[in-house]
């Protein structure tokens, strides 16, 4: 966990790992959770479903995230909320970090 009342710059708070990807959390609680990761190149999360909303902000590198079988390319900057109960994959483009929130409801 982050220490709280800190000024935290994300993108220098996850290192990449060669080969592997990184995944830190940031907060957790009954209402859902942060977590910070880190890909490799070539790496990614295979397709899977989640039964809440969620939202993937990119902070360093390039991702493909496909949503219901559409993909997207999405830089640093960008963002894209997952739907709940859809079918999402990850692929690092290139190496890349993200923050995913989730919120419980």
């Amino acid at each position: 966990m982050f220490e709280k009342g800190k000024i935290l710059e994300f993108a220098a708070l996850a290192d990449y790992s060669e080969g592997g990807i990184v995944s830190k959390q940031v907060l957790k609680n009954e209402a859902g959770n942060i977590t910070l990761f880190a890909f490799d190149k070539g790496q990614g999360l295979s397709e899977h479903t989640a039964p809440f909303d969620a939202m993937v902000q990119i902070l360093d590198g390039e991702a493909e995230i496909k949503i219901g079988g559409n993909p997207f390319v999405l830089g640093k900057g960008k963002a894209v909320i997952l739907p709940a109960n859809i079918p999402h994959a990850l692929h690092a483009v290139e190496k890349f970090k993200m923050l995913l929130t989730m919120i419980k409801g």
